[in-house]
């Protein structure tokens, strides 16, 4: 008589090979999920640079981007902040703010990191190194001089072996994307 079905020995042959897979995956699972946390929230201020770049372009006077705290009413500059605004004044405290053209801050756009980039470490400087909160592009698209505007905004993560990215702002308006841990003549490298 033929029985049909499985056996308890073949359940539990299949479970723990299947233990095993996920051991030796969830490494590199882990990695992925912070590599791409670091990528979304580098693209994030990277957009937002373009944002308020092409905004000042658009408009034909000077628009910012500001790194804030968070999205509520009592929000504050941040130059460790993944959350940013778009507007032509000052933010602070008005971030919930609706957008709008003719109310100050005039707000354009504004993004809340959230739970997406929690464990995203980030660091905005200016060109001399300091900590800086902002930028501000002119009508030509070009950063407006004076002050101590953002020049790079350092992305990474706690873990040593996650990826860290870097996005750059020239004196010119251009904004880069970059890898600071790329080899020299890599197309990814920072220069």
């Amino acid at each position: 008589m033929r029985q049909r079905g499985v056996t308890l020995i073949e359940i539990a042959v299949t479970l723990a090979v299947l233990g095993l897979m996920l051991a030796v995956a969830m490494p590199e699972a882990t990695d992925w999920m912070r590599n791409t946390r670091i990528r979304n929230a580098a693209e994030s201020a990277q957009n937002g640079l373009n944002k308020a770049r092409m905004e000042s372009l658009r408009r034909n006077q000077v628009v910012s981007y500001w790194m804030v705290s968070d999205r509520t009413s009592a929000c504050a500059l941040s130059s460790s902040s993944a959350s940013w605004v778009v507007s032509v004044d000052d933010p602070s405290g008005h971030c919930a703010d609706s957008p709008s053209t003719t109310v100050a801050p005039r707000i354009v756009e504004v993004y809340g990191a959230g739970d997406g980039a929690g464990d995203v470490v980030v660091g905005a400087l200016s060109a001399g190194g300091a900590a800086a909160t902002s930028v501000s592009f002119n009508g030509f698209g070009q950063v407006v001089s004076g002050g101590a505007p953002i020049a790079t905004i350092n992305l990474s993560n706690a873990n040593a072996s996650s990826r860290k990215l870097r996005v750059t702002v020239s004196t010119g308006g251009a904004i880069r994307m970059c890898d600071p841990l790329a080899a020299a003549g890599d197309t990814r490298a920072c220069s």
